[in-house]
């Protein structure tokens, strides 16, 4: 049973959004059938989306979860809009495009979402949390990261997007310099006794809601653990007690 809510936690908004990192649709269920979709939604990725198509969103909403289809589109303004229509009419919560995409892709990828009659969520990707300073420099990228992050989430912010992905160590600089209603998404989400797999910049779920996370990707810490529902249960009451 989970925790009952308490100070001005949300309960019809869970903070937590479970990574769906599988290769196939069975896999897929099983977890999400072991989850409680009132205290989390659920992230579909290149992998999974690419191996088991859109009907598989649907099994998901029907099942009561909201879903951030995480596609980070990439491309010309009238492809990236084209792509983004058709992921709204979906059902889906939440989708996401590149921010390096550019003001004009993102205002046409925004201008799609609108025109939806379930409007979803759009938010940009700023830099993957799995890149470092050394990994810009090497794109040819010489601003300094932080910098880089700030610069290309207020160009989001002025394509009129509703938020970014970016790491939870820029949440608080950007908390403070984008408003309290600029959505942040943070992956790199671990709690203080989870491994730290393939991601640089982590943060545990306490501080990333401190430092002004607005949503938390959680992916292995709950997907790989004996009893997925405890883990994500534990993880909730935390968000509570933060919020």
């Amino acid at each position: 049973m989970t925790n009952p809510p308490i100070s001005n936690y949300n309960i019809n908004d869970p903070k937590i959004i479970v990574a769906l990192d599988y290769a196939d649709a069975a896999d897929a269920l099983k977890l999400a059938h072991q989850l409680d979709p009132a205290i989390c939604r659920l992230k579909i990725g290149k992998e999974l989306f690419t191996a088991v198509g859109p009907k598989f969103i649907e099994e998901l909403t029907h099942a009561g979860f909201g879903v951030f289809l995480d596609l980070k589109f990439h491309d010309i303004p009238n492809t990236v809009a084209k792509a983004c229509s058709a992921a709204s009419n979906l059902g889906i919560w939440m989708l996401n495009v590149h921010a390096s995409g550019g003001l004009e892709m993102m205002q046409a990828a925004q201008q799609a979402v609108s025109g939806s009659e379930t409007k979803p969520l759009l938010i940009a990707v700023t830099v993957l949390t799995s890149m470092n300073q050394a990994g810009l420099n090497q794109i040819g990228i010489q601003t300094d990261l932080a910098t880089h992050v700030l610069n290309l989430t207020k160009l989001t912010q002025q394509a009129g997007l509703d938020g970014v992905v970016c790491s939870a160590l820029e949440a608080r600089m950007l908390r403070d310099e984008m408003g309290s209603n600029f959505q942040l998404v943070t992956p790199g989400i671990r709690p203080i006794d989870a491994n730290q797999d393939d991601q640089s910049r982590i943060v545990t779920p306490t501080e990333a809601l401190k430092m002004g996370s607005s949503y938390l990707v959680i992916g292995r810490p709950i997907t790989l653990n004996p009893n997925p529902l405890k883990a994500l249960e534990a993880i909730h009451a935390e968000c509570i007690h933060v919020s």
